[in-house]
């Protein structure tokens, strides 16, 4: 698991009218929460956050939190981060703190590997889960959950079930959904196709 460490402040103003404060001020208003601390309310430079869980795992960035408060050596990860929806900048944050000796919930993305068969010979490979829920000791999430793709045929489907994930890994559901498949040419499009194809052997006859 990715790690980093981030500074934060602790914000004692709370509210509506605190975490406005804290935006105009140019930093990100959030909370820290989880086993083992009070919930506190802190703010975070947007910039910093940006560094922090800008890489490869994401929200998965085991972060150690900084400053000077309840929080200070905390290991969390970022659970939620509202965005702005003209803006797109974070306008809010939530860190949940974790017991590194716990094995929790993690949203870790699906990377499907190789091309499928069935794309070389048209059709197109559809991710219908872009991540998967993984339960594994915060040390172990995996950065992304492999799926060879290769052997794949127009109508082959991968199922939850036949997904593989290292050890120490649980994928937890009740259903066995579909997770990648690859599908044919839409019925519209081959409508297309053989029409292009009826036209070209009429131009050769002419």
């Amino acid at each position: 698991m990715a790690q980093a460490e981030l500074n934060v402040a602790l914000r004692e103003r709370v509210g509506k009218g605190g975490a406005r404060s804290a935006r105009r001020s140019g930093l990100v208003p959030g909370v820290v929460y989880g086993p083992g601390i009070e919930p506190c309310t802190v703010t975070v430079a947007p910039k910093a956050l940006d560094a922090a869980i800008g890489g490869e795992a994401g929200w998965n960035t085991l972060l150690t939190l900084r400053g000077e408060g309840p929080f200070d050596g905390v290991a969390a990860i970022v659970k939620d981060v509202q965005v702005d929806s003209i803006r797109r900048n974070a306008t809010h944050v939530d860190f949940q703190a974790i017991d590194m000796n716990k094995a929790a919930s993690f949203m870790v993305p699906v990377n499907p590997v190789g091309k499928a068969a069935g794309e070389k010979a048209g059709g197109n490979l559809q991710v219908i889960r872009k991540e998967l829920e993984v339960i594994c000791l915060p040390s172990a999430v995996p950065a992304s959950i492999d799926i060879n793709v290769e052997a794949l045929e127009v109508g082959d489907v991968v199922h939850i079930d036949s997904v593989v994930v290292p050890e120490g890994t649980e994928l937890p559901h009740d259903v066995n959904f579909t997770v990648i498949t690859v599908v044919g040419h839409k019925a519209d499009d081959l409508d297309e196709d053989v029409e292009a194809d009826a036209e070209a052997e009429a131009e050769e006859a002419e």
